[in-house]
């Protein structure tokens, strides 16, 4: 057995952060950059809480994402930091919500609509494919998920990617339709 020996640290205030380090590039493996769930819990919130308590305990944690969960725990979607500002919630008030009413579930990006890349890509893909991907979807965030076993395995961020890599990742979501047609409108 080994000796060991505990240490003061009167001397040591600098924490450790994962971004300090240069260890990977664009040629890195894709598995490098991901947040695994199997060695990671998820950042989740309830559906059921509301959306005005919900900011403060995402801006709090600093979390841009939360994964969105039911009562018995099981994943119904996703809610975006920015979905959770006064502009997304106007549209709720003026059709008669009170704002405190509004709950993460009325905010959320739905389990149908929230776009995966497969895990077993990731074995294959180089970081750089991920920013393509990712670039060309207009997504700032995506989940990784393992199809075979139905689970959600883990969460690609492009605030990560661009902390770990030290340059910028510029995402330009598509505009959509309706965004088109109010530009547009005189």
């Amino acid at each position: 057995m080994a000796t060991l020996k505990l240490m003061d640290t009167d001397a040591i205030n600098h924490l450790v952060q994962p971004e300090e380090f240069n260890d990977i590039d664009l040629d890195s493996s894709a598995l490098t950059i991901f947040t695994d769930f199997k060695n990671y819990h998820p950042s989740i919130i309830e559906g059921s809480i509301p959306a005005v308590e919900a900011e403060l305990l995402m801006r709090k944690s600093h979390l841009q994402l939360a994964l969105v969960v039911d009562s018995a725990s099981e994943f119904v979607g996703t809610i975006d930091i920015q979905k959770l500002n006064d502009q997304s919630l106007m549209p709720l008030i003026t059709k008669g919500s009170a704002r405190d009413e509004i709950l993460v579930s009325d905010l959320m990006v739905p389990r149908h609509k929230v776009k995966a890349l497969e895990f077993q890509t990731l074995e294959h893909s180089s970081i750089a494919d991920i920013i393509a991907v990712l670039r060309e979807e207009g997504e700032q965030q995506c989940l990784v998920v393992d199809f075979d076993k139905h689970q959600i395995r883990g969460l690609i961020s492009t605030g990560d990617l661009s902390r770990r890599l030290h340059i910028p990742i510029e995402i330009t979501r598509p505009a959509t339709f309706s965004e088109i047609f109010r530009v547009m409108k005189p």
